[in-house]
C-alpha cells in the first residue's frame, strides 16, 4: 500500500486510491500468507484481484510483485500449469482492458496504451516463470541428491550389518560346533574313560576362548568406528588351526596346494579363512563323513578353493541349513568371486570358491 501511494503521486491520470483500491491490494497481499498450503487457489486469486485493480483504473505499482511471488510459490511446489495459466490469463485481461475495453473503464477519458509497453511486461512474465521454474529444478536436484545420500549411507549401514552378520556366523557356527561335539563325546565318556572326557573339556575350553576373542574383536570394531584393529584378521595361515579343530571334533582333514602361494590381500586372505572354515564346520555338522579334502589352488591372478567331503548328508540338510552359504556366497560375490556348492555324483559334497587375487605389493 506504502508503495502504491507513492507510485500514484506520478500518475495523476489514474484513479486515486480509494477504499476498494486498498481492500484489492490488502487482498492480493493477504492472499500470500497461504502460499504455501494452497497455492493453486494463491496464485488464481492474486491474479484476479490485480486485474480487478487494474480494470478499476488504479495506479501502476509494485501490486505486480504480489503475482511473482504467487506464482513462484506455485512452481515450486509443482504446480507449474497453474501459475501458467493464472498468469496467462493475468496477462490476456492486461492486454484486452489497456488496448480494447479502455473506454468502458476507469478513469474517464483514458486512451489506448501503446503497444510497446508491452514488451516489458512480456520480459516481466517471462523473467518471473524463468526464475521460478530454475528454483524449482535445483530444489528438484537437491531433494534427489539428498535422497541419494540418503540412500547411499542406507546401502552402508547394510552392508556394514550384513559384514557383522557373516563375521559373527562364521566364528560362533564353527566354535560352537565343535564345543557340541566334544560335549557329546565328554558326556558320553564321562564315567568310562574320564581322561578322554578331559580331553573334551579342554578342547571346549580352547575353543571357546578362541570365539570369545573373535567375537571381542568384532564388537571393539563397532565400538571405535574409524579405528584400525588391533589384531590382524584371521587369513590362511590360520589354516592349521582349523584343521586341529576339526580334529578335535572327529574330522580328519587333508590339506594340499596347488600352484606357487602368493600373498594375498587382507580382504581375500579373511574371505578365502571364511569360506574353508564355513565349509567345514557344514562337514562337521551336516556330514556323515568323518574325512574332509581342503585344496588351496594358486592360478595367475585368482585363488581357487576346494572343500570335499565323501558325504552323505544328515538329516536330509546337504551343505548346512542356508546361512552359511549364503554368507559364503556373499564374500565372494563381494570380492568380484564365485562360489559353487553341491553335491557330487559320487554322493559327496563340494564347495569351491575362485576369488580374484593381486599380489600383495611390498614396498
Amino acid at each position: 500500500m506504502v508503495g502504491s501511494g507513492f507510485a500514484a503521486r506520478n500518475q495523476p491520470d489514474r484513479e486515486s486510491l480509494d477504499a476498494l483500491g486498498r481492500a484489492l491490494l490488502l487482498v492480493g497481499s493477504a492472499l500470500l500468507l497461504l502460499r504455501h498450503r494452497h497455492p493453486v487457489p494463491v496464485v488464481f486469486g492474486t491474479a484476479a484481484a490485480t486485474l480487478g485493480y487494474f480494470a478499476a483504473g488504479y495506479p501502476y505499482g509494485p501490486v505486480f510483485l504480489t503475482v511473482a511471488v504467487a506464482c513462484y510459490a506455485a512452481i515450486v511446489h509443482g504446480h507449474r500449469r497453474s501459475a501458467w495459466w493464472a498468469l496467462g490469463l493475468l496477462w490476456v485481461g492486461h492486454l484486452l482492458i489497456a488496448h480494447w475495453l479502455y473506454p468502458h473503464l476507469p478513469p474517464d477519458g483514458d486512451s489506448a496504451a501503446p503497444w510497446g509497453q508491452e514488451i516489458p511486461v512480456a520480459c516481466f512474465v517471462v523473467a518471473v516463470l524463468a526464475a521460478s521454474e530454475l528454483v524449482r529444478v535445483r530444489r528438484e536436484q537437491w531433494a534427489q541428491q539428498r535422497a541419494e545420500r540418503a540412500a547411499a549411507e542406507r546401502r552402508r549401514a547394510d552392508e556394514e550389518r550384513l559384514r557383522i552378520a557373516r563375521e559373527l556366523h562364521d566364528v560362533l557356527a564353527h566354535s560352537i560346533s565343535v564345543i557340541n561335539v566334544q560335549a557329546g563325546v565328554g558326556l558320553a565318556l564321562l564315567d568310562s574313560d574320564p581322561e578322554q572326557a578331559r580331553t573334551a573339556l579342554t578342547t571346549i575350553k580352547a575353543a571357546s576362548k578362541e570365539a570369545l576373542g573373535e567375537v571381542r574383536q568384532v564388537l571393539d570394531t563397532l565400538r571405535a568406528p574409524g579405528e584400525a584393529p588391533r589384531t590382524p584378521a584371521p587369513g590362511l595361515d590360520r589354516l592349521p588351526e582349523l584343521v586341529e579343530q576339526a580334529a578335535s571334533a572327529g574330522l580328519t582333514v587333508r590339506t594340499a596346494t596347488e600352484g606357487e602361494p602368493v600373498a594375498l590381500p587382507p580382504g581375500t586372505d579373511l574371505a578365502a579363512f571364511r569360506i574353508v572354515q564355513e565349509a567345514l564346520t557344514n562337514v562337521v555338522r551336516h556330514s556323515g563323513s568323518r574325512t574332509a579334502r581342503v585344496v588351496l589352488a594358486y592360478r595367475p591372478g585368482s585363488v581357487e578353493l576346494r572343500v570335499d567331503d565323501d558325504g552323505p548328508a544328515t538329516g536330509g540338510d546337504a551343505g548346512g541349513s542356508g546361512n552359511g552359504l549364503a554368507g559364503m556366497r556373499e564374500r565372494a560375490a563381494a570380492l568380484g568371486g564365485t562360489i559353487e556348492a553341491g553335491t557330487r555324483d559320487d554322493g559327496g559334497f563340494r564347495v569351491r570358491a575362485v576369488l580374484p587375487v593381486r599380489p600383495k605389493e611390498t614396498p
